[in-house]
């Protein structure tokens, strides 16, 4: 990080976005922890690329919140700062809708939404495939790198050479992870682990 983006860095109050994500703190992840520690980690993420939008940084520490606490009041994110209606319209962008599937989602992040929800949603799915390491659910694990593969690499490649670099990275782990599982449970069970899929 330049002393520049430093500086501006310093400029951007991010406390009072942490203290509306403490309302994620009971709320779990299939790879443990909580969903509080993922938006720190999402934007973390982001500050380790260099990015220091004010807005971004600020969506990034809020995005799952409308997602998962579905009785929030959104008035809350809308009277925080003079940042606030944009970080909201933001996290919108990145909050999946009701009627839609994950799928539908994320063509939907790809083809319609702006730059900073797919440099978002980008991070977000390097903490998630971060955590995939502690998932011992061989369904949920295969499922999560074929849709990684399929529907966010896309998005990385607008977005990030350096993203793109260390998700293409994860999901070849991940995929190591995964078979190295399988052979696991057949040499210790003798049962095909595809019967666990």
């Amino acid at each position: 990080m330049t002393p520049e983006q430093t500086k501006e860095l310093s400029g951007t109050s991010l406390a009072p976005y942490i203290q509306v994500a403490t309302c994620l703190i009971g709320k779990s992840r299939e790879a443990g922890g909580n969903m509080f520690r993922h938006q720190l980690d999402t934007m973390s993420i982001l500050i380790d690329y260099g990015y220091i939008d004010s807005v971004l940084l600020k969506a990034s520490i809020v995005h799952d919140v409308l997602e998962d606490i579905p009785d929030f009041n959104h008035n809350i994110l809308l009277s925080i700062d003079f940042d606030s209606h944009a970080v909201y319209e933001l996290v919108q962008e990145v909050t999946r809708r009701k009627d839609e599937s994950k799928k539908e989602f994320l063509r939907r992040i790809r083809e319609t939404c702006s730059q900073n929800a797919k440099t978002l949603k980008v991070a977000d799915r390097i903490s998630n495939m971060i955590s995939l390491g502690f998932v011992n659910n061989l369904e949920f694990l295969e499922r999560y790198i074929n849709e990684t593969e399929q529907y966010v690499l896309p998005i990385a490649y607008e977005v990030s050479n350096y993203m793109l670099t260390e998700l293409l990275d994860l999901v070849k782990s991940r995929r190591k992870y995964l078979e190295d599982f399988r052979n696991l449970i057949t040499d210790t069970t003798g049962i095909d682990s595809t019967h666990y899929l």
